[in-house]
């Protein structure tokens, strides 16, 4: 993993067939990949090194809502501004 230069927080891996990105805020992580083994990999050795906690798939993260289908995602603070008017 390498760590990106623009955000301390977040780390990534790059190969010929793969990429990963890591983000790291706090207690809350996100791991994104297009390869699902690795993803995997990645949960069993920090469940391995921390206790873990698997939330399934992001739904929120950092204030950020997050609605996925099988070909995007839509991310909005709908919810955080609500929160701010109540």
């Amino acid at each position: 993993m390498t760590k990106c230069e623009a955000d301390p927080f977040a780390f990534s891996f790059h190969s010929s067939s793969n990429r990963c990105i890591y983000l790291v805020y706090a207690d809350d992580i996100d791991i994104t990949s297009d390869d699902e083994t690795r993803i995997r990999l990645l949960k069993k050795h920090l469940s391995q090194q921390f206790h873990t906690k698997d939330l399934g798939p992001l739904k929120y993260f950092l204030s950020i809502e997050v609605t996925q289908s099988s070909y995007r995602f839509v991310i909005n603070q709908r919810k955080y501004a609500r929160d701010i008017l109540t």
